[in-house]
């Protein structure tokens, strides 16, 4: 299990980063908050003069014009707060702007291998939750880490020209805060970690009942679910409220010693007056100081708890960050054209989670421009596998995959991004209109360009009887269509690019024999010269394919055409023949 850092050791780089744009700003929130505090400081001064000779002396044109001197500077102290809250809020709004939209550009740039480590409920959790308490923490900072210290320092500097002597209660106060605000706060550090990873979780249960609302009811596993996530809320209050139990404990201490402070400071200040040491209006101000050292104490404690707070969360996001970026090549190879040969040669290939065990294993095998290639084979094969390394999403651990004779990580990714077309197992259609959906994929279409895409996959007969047509909103994922629209759609999405190189990865499960034919005879007259890859698990898919591979436990079985697999691949012929029923003699 890994160690928790503790926070003596947060990294603190991403503030420097990230503020540094908005160091305007930075700068100001402090300057107007130094105002703040001096101003707040000569409160109490003023106060004693006015006691001591104002009302003691009954001097009433003194009381009146400290009294509006005391009004100016109350005034000029609040001009101070409105400048730093404005300024500060600025810094820390953008500060949160910046740093989610690098997130989630982290995200969608990162290895897979890489991303992979992080649920998906966990990311949203750093781009919004853990976001907002760095953000919170560069307000609070900006703010009370600057008035909470120099409040402090100025109330002791003020109490010892008041008096050393009462002063000396002071320095005994102050060492003892600080060692409790320090140990409540390492304890704390954990415990909010622990909250976020709680938060995690119930993110995990909220996205997957919302994603499966209607297999929740199916199969009547609503109650079972609310079980699930009052568990996860019930853990996630029982940890908030272990840390809320420490840090209560702060208030009273403080208080404690802030009341021994000022019965201290009336007992000996009594005493010092009787001998004339101090006068009334002075322990009237020191009181006043030894409240605002306390206090600001109080607020620095409360600044460091929500630091310890803040700071499991700032460690998080550097999680994401610290990802290693993929290395960008200066050089890659700009093709003119991409025609679409690809070719694998004793590629090995395993997931980091099981680094000592290859999940593809030397396979090696040529898809020649043009033509269909059909990939079968039982589940956990591999065949979702081999397409991720076609489509460049996966490096190998070893061997070359090569598109039209160059080792495909040299092709400009932009480029080859442009020139192909993925449809996956899960139709992924983002929330739009049907224009915008097909849009997504190639910006610049024409409506003759997307009916043209909408026949090809068999669904433009079924746009065309809706209401509104190719303006109809679809919901998130699909919501409003069923399996089979939804991956004819993600057909027409792909086909729209006119791709060299076309990847149907189990594409048409959802879809009837009838029409998957007619699709796939579609795009095999309107897409001549696009290599065509289709992994399915039907035979009757491939059979007309130019060539078939058969996977079996990340190796190749058998390549071919379905009349030589059948002859010479045992794999294939027990495929075969468990879907059709038909039994082939061994000849």
């Amino acid at each position: 299990m890994k160690k928790n850092r503790g926070f003596n050791n947060w990294n603190f780089d991403i503030f420097f980063k990230y503020l540094k744009p908005y160091k305007k700003a930075v700068i100001l929130a402090p300057m107007f908050m130094i105002l703040e505090v001096i101003m707040d400081l000569l409160q109490p001064k003023l106060l004693a003069k006015v006691v001591d000779e104002g009302i003691i002396k009954g001097d009433l044109n003194l009381i009146i014009h400290t009294g509006l001197l005391m009004l100016v500077i109350a005034v000029i102290g609040l001009i101070g707060g409105i400048g730093c809250t404005i300024f500060s809020s600025i810094a820390s709004q953008h500060f949160g702007h910046d740093i989610r939209k690098d997130i989630f550009k982290k995200i969608q740039t990162a290895q897979f291998k890489e991303i992979d480590r992080f649920s998906p409920s966990s990311l949203i959790t750093r781009i919004t939750n853990d976001t907002s308490q760095a953000q919170q923490l560069v307000l609070m900072s900006l703010r009370m880490l600057v008035r909470a210290p120099l409040l402090c320092i100025g109330g002791i500097i003020m109490v010892f020209f008041i008096n050393v002597r009462l002063s000396l209660i002071i320095l005994f106060a102050i060492p003892l805060l600080l060692f409790i605000f320090y140990a409540i706060t390492k304890k704390s550090f954990v415990l909010f970690t622990a909250m976020q990873k709680k938060i995690d979780k119930i993110n995990l249960i909220t996205r997957e009942n919302l994603a499966g609302i209607r297999v929740v009811r199916i199969f009547n596993r609503a109650h079972y679910e609310r079980k699930r996530f009052e568990d996860a809320s019930e853990e996630l209050v029982d940890t908030s409220l272990t840390a809320m139990k420490l840090i209560v404990k702060i208030g009273p201490l403080v208080m404690i010693i802030l009341n021994l402070s000022i019965i201290s400071v009336l007992w000996f200040g009594g005493k010092i007056a009787l001998n004339e040491g101090i006068m009334v209006g002075e322990i009237m101000a020191f009181i006043n100081y030894v409240m605002i050292i306390l206090m600001s104490l109080m607020m620095i404690s409360n600044l460091f708890i929500f630091i310890s707070r803040a700071g499991a969360s700032v460690e998080r996001i550097n999680e994401i960050f610290k990802i290693q970026e993929p290395e960008r090549k200066k050089d890659f190879f700009k093709p003119n054209s991409i025609k679409g040969r690809i070719e694998f040669k004793n590629v090995f290939f395993s997931y980091k989670e099981t680094p000592n065990t290859s999940f593809l294993n030397d396979i090696s095998f040529t898809m020649e421009e043009g033509k269909t290639i059909g990939i079968v084979g039982i589940t956990g094969s591999g065949k979702t596998t081999l397409l991720n390394l076609i489509a460049n999403l996966y490096a190998p651990l070893s061997g070359e995959i090569l598109l039209d004779g160059i080792k495909i990580d040299d092709v400009d990714p932009t480029i080859m991004k442009k020139n192909m077309g993925f449809v996956t197992q899960e139709a992924m259609i983002f929330s739009g209109t049907i224009r915008e959906i097909i849009q997504w994929a190639e910006k610049d279409v024409s409506d003759k360009e997307i009916e043209e895409a909408l026949k090809i996959a068999e669904i433009y007969e079924f746009i065309c009887k809706l209401p509104e047509g190719l303006d109809t909103f679809i919901g998130q994922k699909g919501v409003n269509l069923s399996g089979g629209q939804k991956q004819r759609l993600s057909i027409s999405r792909a086909v729209i690019k006119n791709p060299k190189i076309l990847i149907l990865d189990d594409s048409t499960s959802s879809v009837d024999f009838i029409t998957e034919k007619k699709i796939l005879r579609n795009l095999k007259k309107t897409l001549k010269e696009s290599t065509k890859i289709i992994v399915t698990p039907r035979i009757f898919t491939v059979m007309e394919a130019d060539k078939i591979l058969v996977l079996d436990r990340g190796t190749i079985a058998g390549k071919g055409t379905h009349e030589e697999l059948i002859q010479r691949c045992g794999v294939y012929r027990e495929i075969y023949e468990s879907q059709t029923g038909e039994k082939i003699d061994d000849r």
